[in-house]
């Protein structure tokens, strides 16, 4: 299929006066506030000055009582997952995790980007939560919230920690990132890669770089990605390559290029999701569209309904992350073909949970009469 050509590079970036470096293009408030806020220009060269303004990222330390969360979808493969952050400076305009952030006061638009929540502790919780004498192992799902290598995980290195613990467990776990950062745990993840305990998908929407800056402003380039992969499929940790999401219109045209790459790269198996806008997301998601792309923005949206029975999201499980009707059927029908052309069919290959076992205490304990000296 012919690639569909893009924009110049100049209709590729912010008009002026606008923000670069972060996805959202406001900082509307959530949904359960009682006030609305909303810019206004005075006249007196405010707004420009807040607009083109590039306000650092803060990091709130969170101090949970557990690190384990539990899922019960039927249509999401894992019932447990670990968030070591909330909010993702990767600043993707079309993340379903972004309207978590109205829970917690702030807005989902430029605040998920950058008002992030941090929980240091994850690796020590983790492990007391997993040496419960009522825990049964199951995979344990990193990723698939807000990224766990996004930049301040260069900083805090709390996934690092949780690795740790899960290696000293023999826990299986499935990581999901947009960031070559997690091969820098690469000591961890190949012998645990060598017990069946670990798999690492790469998410990659597009190889095009300028699309990928607005698309993904702060996550690593398609290139430092794909060599992950091949980084990764070296050391023999199994890796798989996510298209997701696939946005019809903007980067559909480039499902089989992509997996043609991933294979290439190493990558044992591929998968996808369509673009769906829930709550918030819908309008941070059309502001950047008719920012960057104002000459196809109406056709993009109005593909996006034809995949969600005429909504920007369609909740029903089964249905949220596949889509609906003839242009999801097409999307389908290609991804499919492409990938057991390639390959990258879906594995039988399964994380392990018959090694997992509680470490002994580094230090044993004395008794409760005390140890007699030889």
């Amino acid at each position: 299929m012919a690639r569909a050509a893009l924009p110049p590079a100049s209709r590729l970036r912010s008009p002026a006066g606008r923000r670069t470096g972060r996805g959202a293009q406001s900082n509307a408030s959530g949904r359960f506030e009682a006030e609305k806020r909303e810019i206004e220009d005075d006249g007196w060269g405010g707004l420009e000055a807040l607009e083109t303004g590039r306000p650092k990222t803060s990091v709130t330390v969170e101090t949970p009582r557990t690190i384990i969360a539990r899922n019960t979808s039927p249509d999401i493969p894992f019932d447990r997952s670990i968030n070591p952050y909330r909010g993702c400076e990767h600043g993707c305009p079309y993340c379903f995790a972004r309207p978590s952030h109205a829970f917690m006061g702030l807005s989902p638009g430029l605040d998920f980007e950058r008002r992030l929540f941090a929980k240091p502790d994850a690796g020590r919780l983790l492990a007391r939560e997993l040496s419960s004498k009522s825990y049964q192992c199951r995979p344990i799902a990193i990723g698939t919230n807000t990224d766990p290598y996004q930049p301040q995980e260069k900083n805090w290195r709390i996934m690092r920690g949780v690795l740790a613990t899960l290696a000293r467990f023999n826990h299986p776990v499935s990581i999901l990132t947009k960031n070559a950062g997690v091969t820098r745990d690469l000591d961890i993840l190949a012998p645990m890669a060598a017990k069946g305990l670990v798999k690492v998908g790469l998410s990659i929407t597009t190889e095009d770089r300028r699309l990928a800056n607005v698309m993904e402003p702060r996550a690593s380039t398609p290139d430092k990605r794909f060599e992950a992969v091949r980084i990764l499929t070296d050391a023999g940790v199994p890796t798989t390559v996510m298209t997701a999401p696939i946005i019809l219109g903007l980067n559909d045209h480039e499902i089989e290029a992509l997996l043609a790459r991933a294979a290439n790269a190493g990558a044992r198996e591929a998968g996808y999701t369509l673009l769906r806008l829930p709550q918030e997301v819908a309008q941070i998601f059309r502001e950047w569209v008719e920012t960057h792309f104002p000459d196809r923005a109406s056709r993009i949206i109005r593909l996006l309904q034809e995949t969600h029975g005429g909504r920007d999201h369609d909740p029903q499980f089964g249905k949220r992350v596949r889509g609906e009707g003839p242009h999801a059927e097409m999307v389908s029908a290609r991804f499919k073909r492409a990938a057991a052309r390639l390959g990258l069919e879906k594995s039988t290959f399964a994380l392990r949970t018959d090694l997992f076992a509680k470490p002994k205490p580094e230090t044993p304990q004395l008794s409760l009469f005390g140890e007699s000296e030889a």
